[in-house]
């Protein structure tokens, strides 16, 4: 659980009761896990910038940055994920 509020809902937290779903307690604001997570960070960064004006246009930046995020960054979060991962213990 990561304090987000749509998992602190009182109707999430009884199915998770009634579901016997067992939760860790996670710090909020403790760096993301999930490298993915940091790209679609990266994406989202570089398409705001270029300001999208309809659904069409989005789209179709979405696609161009998506192809200019090069393998070493992806790598790179992988290789920085011992680290996020001691932040967090």
């Amino acid at each position: 659980m990561d304090n987000d509020p749509k998992h602190t809902y009182k109707v999430v937290a009884k199915w998770l009761q009634d579901n016997k779903v067992k939760v860790l307690e996670w710090p909020s604001q403790s760096p993301d896990l999930n490298p993915i997570e940091h790209v679609w960070a990266e994406l989202k960064k570089r398409v705001r910038a270029r300001r999208p004006t309809h659904l069409t246009r989005l789209h179709q930046l979405c696609q161009e940055e998506w192809a200019k995020i090069h393998p070493t960054y992806c790598g790179k979060l992988v290789e920085g994920y011992l680290k996020r991962l001691t932040q967090v213990y």
